[in-house]
């Protein structure tokens, strides 16, 4: 890593057919699909909603998986009516004293105030960043990519730029390099460097875990305070030319990187 990074009544249900169509042409859609497309959650998970008799079309509880529906079919998941819209993908860069979660009543803003004219459809951030850390998040109302994106196993890519109350001695830097036991288990970074020569106080780290606030404890577990935590990377997508608390949508090459999983 390079020191200065900064740089929609009744219808017939009818079984699947074994066809592989696209979505812009098909009649019909997978249950499961139609529940993802809603943006409320992912397809397996979706899966799990329907056989436990959470989902309802037409007025029926249905736990048969691979059914299709018409976009016309009244759908209705945990009692509330559901409609597939368009997927929207949101990069933010997120200011500090800014809360990820949906919604929060002791929060002054929440990252959907700042992204809320936007568009019509429902997004949500992908993952989480602290309330006082800065910089990439993605939203989405693709539950499949996101679900994707997060999970332990994709291993996606993130670099942070750290600002430490005090120089880091070279002994705590060797120890982010070759790994450290934390309460959750060993822990190492990927890549570290200093963001100048003369300044031991700022980090550039690479890392692939998605921890809970991981960066921090790795910091605070060697004697350190945290003053200042911004993303600067997440899975491919940074935020160059993007000024703080300011959003913009992915280009359609972003998507398709991401969908591919070619970013890490």
């Amino acid at each position: 890593m390079n020191k200065n990074y900064n740089q929609g009544r009744q219808r017939q249900i009818s079984k699947p057919n074994r066809e592989s169509v696209s979505d812009k042409h098909e009649d019909k859609l997978r249950l499961n699909k139609y529940i993802a497309a809603s943006g409320i959650c992912s397809r397996r998970d979706a899966d799990s909603l329907i056989t436990r008799g959470k989902v309802e079309v037409n007025g029926e509880v249905v736990k048969e998986l691979g059914i299709k529906v018409s976009r016309d079919d009244a759908v209705m998941v945990n009692g509330k009516p559901i409609k597939p819209e368009k997927n929207v993908y949101i990069l933010l860069n997120k200011p500090k004293d800014c809360v990820t979660t949906v919604s929060d009543p002791h929060a002054k803003i929440t990252v959907l105030d700042i992204v809320k004219n936007a568009c019509s459809e429902r997004v949500y951030p992908v993952g989480r960043l602290d309330r006082n850390t800065t910089g990439v998040l993605l939203l989405t109302n693709d539950g499949d990519l996101a679900k994707e994106l997060t999970h332990p196993s994709s291993k996606k890519m993130k670099v942070y730029h750290v600002f430490l109350d005090k120089a880091i001695s070279p002994s705590d830097f060797e120890k982010l390099v070759n790994g450290f036991e934390l309460e959750d288990g060993l822990i190492k970074a990927d890549s570290v460097s200093y963001v100048s020569d003369d300044n031991k106080r700022e980090l550039g780290i690479e890392l692939h875990s998605g921890r809970n606030r991981i960066v921090r404890r790795m910091f605070e577990h060697l004697g350190y305070k945290v003053i200042k935590l911004d993303r600067v990377y997440f899975a491919g997508l940074t935020k160059k030319g993007l000024q703080r608390s300011h959003w913009r949508f992915l280009t359609q090459e972003e998507i398709g990187m991401l969908k591919k999983g070619a970013y890490r």
